[in-house]
């Protein structure tokens, strides 16, 4: 029996991953999947028609709401729930059948996911553990508001989470997240995010700004005034999240997040 959810795919050329992504989801599990597009030039709205889900094109005007908040606003599911997956996250038996018990607990709006990571081709065994508030009630909340007037061009909610009403849960099953892209391209996404993020910090140090920030995000802030932010992520990564159980894998991981974390202080600091 079908879940009362839909699977939101949001997504722009992913020909590569988007079959093992719709497979592993299956014909029996959810009510509805629906890709959301930008305006792929590949086989992406091919592959996701034949495999009978719903196609949807969206054009972004470099200002709020982006894809994610567009759908839930336009779009708006017709199912209870509403689950955002990557064209590369892959969910497992084990993390389906941890929906299904989930979504009969009533008293929860939504759920923290948690999800493989791969490093060099390998799965890591530590290092900081990746989590998204990406399953959730429809109609209980959206994606944090943020203006951003082009001053970004990353068209989806990337580091924005879901504001939501209510009580939220944790699924301990992993998503496997199966992004085998390269080194290159690990670096070259984490540059964009460096910019996107240090643009947000000198959006955000208004006192009204200041406000809506969650206790997470102050102390995030805060460290992002001091260089020591990178070296600070580097420790946790590698020896309190069991980075070192890796080995060099592990240290070349940390090292690279204390260097997207350093780049944006540095860029805090250029454009200030």
């Amino acid at each position: 029996m079908k879940l009362d959810l839909t699977i939101v795919i949001p997504a722009k050329n992913e020909e590569k991953n988007l079959p093992g992504c719709l497979e592993a989801i299956g014909q029996d599990f959810a009510q509805q999947v629906v890709l959301v597009d930008s305006g792929s030039t590949d086989r992406t709205r091919t592959i996701a028609e034949n495999y009978g889900a719903t196609y949807i094109n969206f054009q972004w005007d470099g200002q709020f709401p982006k894809k994610r908040n567009w759908y839930l606003r336009n779009h708006t599911p017709a199912t209870e729930w509403v689950l955002f997956l990557d064209a590369d996250e892959y969910l497992t038996p084990t993390f389906k059948r941890a929906v299904e018990k989930a979504l009969a607990d009533t008293t929860k709006v939504g759920y923290w996911l948690n999800y493989t990571v791969y490093f060099m081709g390998k799965k890591l065994k530590g290092g900081y553990p990746l989590k998204k508030l990406a399953l959730f009630r429809v109609g209980t909340g959206e994606y944090e508001y943020i203006d951003e007037k082009q001053w970004s061009h990353l068209d989806m909610e990337i580091h924005e989470h879901p504001i939501l009403t209510g009580d939220v849960g944790i699924i301990k099953a992993k998503i496997d997240h199966r992004d085998f892209r390269g080194v290159a391209h690990y670096v070259n996404k984490h540059n964009e995010y460096s910019s996107w993020e240090a643009a947000r910090y000198l959006k955000m140090m208004t006192a009204a700004n200041k406000a809506l920030l969650t206790k997470k995000q102050r102390i995030k802030y805060r460290l992002l005034r001091t260089p020591l932010i990178g070296p600070a992520f580097f420790f946790g990564s590698f020896f309190l999240m069991g980075g070192f159980l890796d080995g060099a894998r592990g240290f070349a991981f940390a090292v690279l997040k204390m260097a997207y974390f350093t780049e944006i202080y540095c860029k805090i600091k250029e454009k200030s």
